[in-house]
C-alpha cells in the first residue's frame, strides 16, 4: 500500500469534522491519516484553529475506546475534553483514507506520576516521571497492551509507535529549567535510568550496575560542585571517551538497546498479523543518535519491519545525509519511512521542502509523511499538495 500521510490530532478533526478533513487530505494527494490515538502533554500553536488559536491536550490520554482486558495493571486513561468521542473510530469508519494509529508509548506523565514504581530514575535515584521505564515489566504490559488494544479493536492498517525506549534528559517535562548551562556530557549522565528494574537487568547480565550507578552519581556531584562549564564540542569528546573507556558504561548502553529491542519483538507479536508496524526510533537529531534512547535501527528493521525516521532538519542536503547514515545502519533489513516538516523550524521555504522530498525520493523512500496538519498554515499545506502532484 502507498503510504503519503498526514499526522493528525483528535481537537483539530473534532473542530474540523472528519469528513471535510478527509476532503482536504485527498485533494492534497495524501492517501493516509496518522492520528495520534495516544498522546502526551503539549501547548500547541493552531494557526487555522477556528475555537481558539492555543490548546493544551488533555496530558498522557488516548483518543479511543481502550479494551480493558488488554491491560495489566497501568491502564490507558480515556481523554476528557472530548466528551468520550472515539475519533479513532470515526475515521476507520469513514474508509475514505487509509487509517494508522500512532501511538506514544512510554512518555507518558500522567502514568508516570500514578505508577513512580514503573519511572526511569537516575543515579541519585530522582525519578523522571514523564517517562515509564521499558526495563519495567509494568510499563512493557501497557506498552504491548495498547498496542494489541488498537490493532485488534480497530481496522487500522496500522500502527507507527514513538517512545519505545529511554527518553533523555532534556525532554518531557513542563517548564524545564536549571541555573547550571547544560550540556551533552551532563544530559547523557543524567539521562541514564539505574531504576531497580534496570539494575536487576544488569546484573543479570554481569554488569556492575551499582559501581557504575556510584560512579555516574561522584561524576556528576563533582561537576555541579565545581565552577566549570563544559562546552558542547568538549562535552560531546568527553562522553564518546567515557564510553571507549569504561566497559560498564559499554555493557550497561548495550542492555538498554536490549531491553528495548526485546520490548519492539513483543509488541510485533501482539499487534494484529496483518498490521504494519512502524517504530518512530528517536527524539535525537540526527537520527544515528537513537541507540541512546534505547533505540538501535538495524534490529528496529528486523523486527518491526519499518523505521519511521523523523528527518527533522533545515535542508535538503542535511535530509541526504542523515538518509545514507539511516540506510547503512539498516543494513537493508526492513524499509524506511521519512517525515518531513514542511515549516519553521526545518524546511523554511517551499524550494527547500520540495528539495528534501526528492531527495528521500531519490534515496529510495517511497512512503512520506508530513507533521502536523493542525501546526501548519495554509501556504505549507499547499507546498504538501505540490510535492505529491510532482510524484505522479
Amino acid at each position: 500500500m502507498s503510504y503519503k500521510a498526514i499526522y493528525t490530532y483528535a481537537w483539530d478533526l473534532a473542530e474540523t469534522g472528519v469528513e471535510t478533513a478527509e476532503r482536504e487530505f485527498l485533494d492534497l494527494g495524501l492517501d493516509t491519516v496518522t492520528f495520534a490515538a495516544s498522546y502526551h502533554a503539549g501547548k500547541f500553536l493552531r494557526p487555522r484553529g477556528t475555537a481558539g488559536k492555543i490548546v493544551f491536550p488533555d496530558d498522557g490520554t488516548v483518543y479511543f475506546t481502550p479494551d480493558p482486558s488488554c491491560y495489566g495493571e497501568i491502564k490507558p486513561v480515556p481523554n476528557g475534553p472530548l466528551g468520550g468521542r472515539d475519533m479513532l473510530r470515526e475515521l476507520v469508519e469513514g474508509g475514505n483514507l487509509g487509517v494508522n494509529a500512532w501511538l506514544v508509548l512510554l512518555h507518558n506523565t500522567r502514568l508516570g506520576l500514578a505508577h513512580p514504581d514503573a519511572v526511569t530514575r537516575n543515579a541519585f535515584g530522582d525519578p523522571y516521571y514523564y517517562s515509564l521505564c521499558p526495563s519495567s515489566s509494568k510499563a512493557r504490559d501497557y506498552a504491548v497492551g495498547l498496542c494489541r488494544d488498537v490493532t485488534r479493536n480497530y481496522a487500522v492498517r496500522g500502527i507507527s509507535v514513538e517512545s519505545p525506549g529511554f527518553a533523555p534528559f532534556a525532554h518531557g517535562y513542563h517548564h524545564e529549567f536549571a541555573l547550571v548551562k547544560s550540556n551533552p556530557w551532563l544530559e547523557n549522565r543524567l539521562g541514564l535510568c539505574f531504576c531497580d528494574h534496570c539494575i536487576a537487568a544488569a546484573e543479570t547480565k554481569g554488569i556492575d550496575a551499582r559501581g557504575l550507578k556510584a560512579q555516574v552519581a561522584e561524576d556528576v556531584e563533582a561537576y555541579l560542585a565545581s565552577d566549570i562549564d563544559y562546552p558542547d564540542d568538549m562535552a560531546a569528546a568527553f562522553w564518546t571517551a567515557d564510553i571507549a573507556t569504561s566497559a560498564p558504561l559499554r555493557s550497561y548502553l548495550d542492555m538498554r538497546c536490549e531491553a528495548v529491542t526485546s520490548l519492539i519483538a513483543e509488541i510485533r507479536k501482539a499487534v494484529r498479523r496483518d498490521a504494519e508496524m512502524a517504530v518512530i526510533p528517536s527524539v535525537a537529531r540526527p537520527t544515528g543518535g537513537a541507540w541512546y534512547e534505547g533505540s538501535d535501527l538495524t534490529a528496529i528493521a528486523e523486527y518491526a519491519g519499518i523505521v519511521e525516521a523523523c528527518f527533522y532538519e533545515p535542508s535538503a542536503a542535511r535530509v541526504k545525509a542523515d538518509l545514507f547514515d539511516i540506510g547503512r545502519r539498516m543494513k537493508d533489513r526492513g524499509r524506511l519511512r521519512g517525515i518531513l516538516r514542511p515549516a519553521h523550524p526545518d524546511l523554511a521555504t517551499k524550494g527547500e521542502f520540495l528539495a528534501a522530498v526528492e531527495a528521500l525520493r531519490e534515496g529510495g523512500v517511497d512512503e512520506i509523511a508530513f507533521y502536523n496538519w493542525g501546526h501548519l498554515r495554509r501556504a505549507n499545506l499547499a507546498w504538501i499538495g505540490e510535492a505529491l502532484r510532482g510524484a505522479r
